[in-house]
C-alpha cells in the first residue's frame, strides 16, 4: 500500500456490534500502540474479500462461512481474531404479511432475499434437505438490505441476523402498531442440525501477505481493539456514547436497541473458537463451498493477552441491560432474548 495507514475495510456499513474498533480510533489506542488506522466502509459486502485478497486492503472484517470460502475461491485471506460470536442467523420474516410458518415448506413460492452468493447456496441447501428444489423459491439478491426489501413488499422473507434485521424489522413493526412478536426467525443452524450458529460469527480478517510481512502492525491493531473491547465491556454505556460522537445516526432508538441485542455476542478475548471453525469448515464441505482437504485459514498468533476458557458448546452470555435504553423492557420481548442461553450439541 502506498499510504503509511492500515486499511481497515468492514463486512458492512458501521453498526453497533463494530464498537470496539471504533473505540480504538476514538480513544487514541491506535496512536497508542504506534500505528494508524483508516476505518472504511464497503459499498458492497460481497466484495469484502476479494478486496483485502487482492492486497487493496490491509484487514476487515467478515463472516466466518465468507472467510472460509474467500480462501476456497483462491483469495489469500486468514482470520486473525472474532469480533462477534454466533448470532442467530436465519430467514426473517413477518408473520401477518408473508404466509410463512415454521414449516420450512411454507417457503414455497416465497420470494426470499439475501445478501451474496453464499446466502442462496445455504437456501439451496435447505430446500433439498427438506425435499424440495431452488426453483421451489425465488432467490433475490438485496444486498445490505433485507430489512428495506422486507418491509417494501420486495420479498417475503430474507437472511438477516437476529441482533440487527430483526431489531429493525421489530421496531418497524411497533411503529405499524403491531407486535414485535410479528417478526419471526427461521434459524438456519436449527433448520440443518448444525449444534450452533457461529457460521455468521463475525472475524476480523487480513491479506496473507500484509500479515506476513508486517506482524508487529497485526498484533499492534489487535492489541488496540482488545483495548476497545475491555472499555466497551467495562463501560458500556460511555462506550456507546463516545460511539455515538464518531457516527451521530448511532444515536438512533433502533440502533441503540442493535447494541444492546449485540452486546451479548460480543467475544471478550477475540479469538478464533477452534470448536466453531472446525463446525463450520465441515458445514462448508456440506455446501460443497471447499473440499475434504481444506486447510483452516486462521491463527490467533496475534492476540498477546490470556484466553479465556472455551465456553460450554452453544454456550451464549445472558441478555444484560447496557444502559444505552432510558427502558429496556422492549429488548426483552424477543424470543430469543428469553430463551435458555445454551442450546444442544449435535
Amino acid at each position: 500500500m502506498s499510504t503509511d495507514k492500515i486499511t481497515c475495510l468492514l463486512n458492512w456499513h458501521a453498526t453497533p456490534y463494530h464498537l470496539p474498533l471504533f473505540l480504538a480510533e476514538k480513544l487514541n489506542y491506535f496512536v497508542e500502540e504506534g500505528i494508524k488506522v483508516a476505518i472504511l466502509e464497503p459499498n458492497n459486502p460481497s466484495d469484502v474479500t476479494e478486496i483485502i485478497g487482492s492486497g487493496k486492503v490491509d484487514l476487515g472484517c467478515k463472516a466466518m462461512i465468507h472467510t472460509i470460502a474467500g480462501k476456497a475461491r483462491g483469495f489469500p485471506i486468514k482470520s486473525i481474531a472474532t469480533l462477534l460470536d454466533e448470532p442467530f442467523t436465519g430467514v426473517v420474516y413477518l408473520a401477518s404479511k408473508s404466509g410463512i410458518t415454521t414449516d420450512f415448506q411454507s417457503l414455497r413460492g416465497k420470494r426470499i432475499g439475501y445478501v451474496g452468493e453464499f446466502g442462496k447456496i445455504q437456501l439451496d441447501e435447505l430446500t433439498r434437505h427438506y425435499g424440495m428444489t431452488p426453483d421451489d423459491y425465488s432467490a433475490v439478491r438485496v444486498g445490505m438490505n433485507v430489512t428495506g426489501a422486507i418491509i417494501r413488499g420486495d420479498i417475503d422473507a430474507g437472511i438477516g441476523l437476529e441482533n440487527v434485521q430483526m431489531v429493525e424489522l421489530e421496531e418497524w413493526s411497533v411503529q405499524q402498531g403491531r407486535s414485535r412478536d410479528d417478526v419471526r426467525m427461521l434459524r438456519i443452524d436449527e433448520l440443518a442440525d448444525l449444534g450452533c450458529c457461529c457460521f455468521c460469527s463475525i472475524l476480523f480478517i487480513g491479506n496473507e501477505t500484509f500479515i506476513a510481512q508486517n506482524p508487529e502492525k497485526v498484533a499492534a491493531f489487535m492489541k488496540a481493539v482488545k483495548r476497545g473491547a475491555d472499555f466497551m465491556f467495562a463501560q458500556p454505556a460511555a462506550a456507546y456514547e463516545l460511539f455515538v460522537e464518531m457516527k451521530p445516526h448511532m444515536t438512533s432508538e433502533v440502533n441503540r436497541k442493535i447494541y444492546q441485542r449485540s452486546f451479548r455476542y460480543m467475544s471478550r478475548d477475540l479469538k478464533n473458537v477452534q470448536r466453531d471453525w472446525d463446525k463450520v469448515t465441515k458445514y462448508c464441505k456440506r455446501l460443497e463451498i471447499v473440499d475434504e482437504g481444506f486447510v483452516q485459514n486462521m491463527t490467533n498468533e496475534f492476540l498477546t493477552w490470556p484466553m479465556e476458557p472455551e465456553s460450554a458448546p452453544g454456550f451464549i452470555h445472558p441478555t444484560i441491560d447496557t444502559g444505552v435504553l432510558a427502558d429496556c423492557s422492549s429488548c426483552k420481548h424477543s424470543a430469543f432474548a428469553e430463551a435458555s442461553t445454551t442450546v444442544v450439541e449435535a
